[in-house]
């Protein structure tokens, strides 16, 4: 049998040609020798330069005059051929027409819906992928209220017409971000039990709602009248790691389109995303804040008032953006008239948050010390002592304890050094003393060794206490030059008749110009004067 579809001339013609004439479709024939005898006008639209009479060979592409040809030579096969026609795909099947005695073979041409349907995928594709970057972008804040913000405001701009996320509170209750058409963000707390919006309680609990959401099954005030006619809603669960970070709340105004299959999903890839940036956000603001709790703990103590004295202090970490290091400093005001006022500063092994957890050992400990403070060989043994049974020798911490008090016009201190740099004294007249007092580095040996050393200061007198991080600090011209005991000495003598406060601020100033950008140790300065 014939695969071809053979027709007369009787039966293929309407009142004013074939039938196929009015096809919407292109169609073209041409006879056996490949001249073009009859064509519609979708044709003519497709071909450009098409026309009865005309060669097929000049007016169709290639591939479609190759296969006239041989469908022209094969009466049997009637197989359809697939091309490109100017961008887009077409597959054209062949009949056989016959015409006043004229065989001809008709090519009716149908765009191939895959291909047709690629470039509009294609763009969707592009689209999403420029979103998803977006979203990488500006979901990478570790601030959980920016992240919350960002994340109702990319799903309105590009998802639905309002967006709503809502997520568990710190104890108990659920808080809300919306999002609608005009781009405002809002925040809100959810005055209505999970349940009572369908698929919020599943989504809350990380299960996908089982069930499309109907907005008028769902209370009025979850709205917030941010959106007047609700049409369409999803609500897809933000997973995270360790627990849900909360739900995605999408709505559509009536008469826009339903949320596809591809558009649930891919409001779900987000909602994925989403979660993730908001529980690595949540964490770290959970992180933060213990750091926080612990780093004040840490932090040295604001300068007492003491009574005729006189204190200042200064503190510069080893490392931009941290607080606290391994040089520290305790100031512990007198317990009653006419007793005596304990300042410690101390340089801990090592530097960052090792250093300082180390630091805050040794100033607990000190603390429980603090009623033996007047023997100053007593308080360092047993801190020695303590730090011995720590088991590290590679933990160690060098310490001056100042013992002060106000005796009629002047200052008497008691000072000793265990392992650290000694003190100096600015005398009124711009003369700078080294107060010799030195001792055994604390948590090396199993005795230590101290010499404690009276000072009186007369008024317009300072007493410096220091640690190595500012003398050993590298810079100046060439860029590796100690700033030296020498060099703090002269710059100290420049400083005779300032207050505390300002001898401090001149030496850290004077430090930090001369280490400019480099890398330093940390550092620490207390002033004793008389008030």
């Amino acid at each position: 049998m014939n695969a071809f579809v053979t027709r007369s001339d009787d039966t293929d013609r309407g009142a004013d040609g074939p039938i196929w004439a009015f096809a919407p479709n292109p169609v073209v024939a041409a006879d056996v020798g490949g001249v073009i005898s009859q064509l519609n006008d979708a044709a003519r639209t497709l071909l450009g330069s098409a026309a009865c009479g005309a060669p097929l060979a000049e007016a169709a592409p290639a591939w479609l005059h190759r296969a006239h040809q041989q469908q022209v030579d094969d009466t049997v096969s009637a197989t359809p051929v697939r091309g490109p026609i100017g961008g887009r795909t077409f597959e054209a099947h062949p009949t056989r027409w016959t015409a006043e005695g004229v065989t001809n073979i008709v090519w009716w041409l149908v765009e191939d819906a895959r291909q047709r349907s690629a470039p509009e995928a294609l763009r969707t594709e592009r689209e999403r992928a420029e979103f998803l970057t977006e979203v990488s972008s500006d979901l990478s804040s570790l601030d959980i209220d920016l992240c919350l913000n960002a994340s109702v405001r990319l799903a309105a701009r590009h998802l639905a017409d309002l967006a709503v996320v809502v997520t568990p509170k710190a104890g108990c209750g659920y808080s809300m971000v919306f999002c609608g058409p005009d781009g405002r963000v809002v925040s809100d707390d959810l005055d209505l039990e999970p349940d009572q919006v369908p698929g919020l309680a599943e989504a809350l609990r990380g299960v996908p709602p089982s069930q499309p959401i109907d907005p008028a099954t769902v209370p009025e005030r979850f709205f917030r009248g941010r959106l007047d006619d609700p049409g369409l809603m999803v609500v897809a669960a933000l997973p995270a790691p360790r627990a849900p970070a909360g739900a995605l709340v999408l709505v559509r105004r009536s008469g826009r389109a339903a949320f596809t299959a591809g558009e649930e999903a891919f409001a779900r890839l987000f909602a994925a995303r989403a979660g993730t940036a908001m529980s690595a956000a949540r964490l770290y603001a959970e992180q933060s804040s213990i750091t926080e709790i612990l780093m004040r703990e840490l932090l040295p103590p604001r300068t007492p008032d003491l009574e005729g004295v006189e204190l200042a202090a200064g503190y510069w970490p080893s490392e931009d953006g941290e607080r606290v290091g391994g040089d520290f400093y305790d100031l512990y005001p007198a317990t009653g008239c006419g007793q005596e006022a304990l300042v410690v500063l101390g340089d801990v092994c090592g530097k960052g948050l090792p250093a300082a957890v180390l630091t805050g050992k040794i100033r607990n400990a000190l603390q429980v010390l603090l009623p033996q403070a007047d023997d100053h060989h007593h308080v360092l043994s047993r801190l020695n002592q303590m730090m011995l049974l720590n088991g590290d020798p590679s933990k160690f911490v060098t310490l001056v304890l100042a013992s002060v008090r106000r005796h009629r016009e002047r200052v008497r201190v008691r000072l000793t050094c265990a392992g650290h740099p000694a003190p100096l004294v600015l005398r009124a007249d711009g003369t700078v003393e080294e107060v010799p007092t030195v001792g055994t580095l604390i948590g090396v040996m199993e005795e230590v060794a101290t010499d404690t050393v009276p000072v009186e200061l007369a008024p317009g007198e300072t007493c410096l206490l220091h640690t190595d991080g500012v003398t050993e600090a590298k810079g100046g011209p060439k860029g590796n030059e100690l700033f030296g005991d020498d060099r703090l000495r002269q710059e100290l003598a420049q400083c005779a008749g300032s207050t505390p406060d300002a001898l401090v601020e001149r030496i850290q100033r004077l430090v930090s110009e001369w280490v400019g950008d480099g890398r330093h140790d940390d550092m620490a300065l207390i002033a004793i004067a008389p008030r």
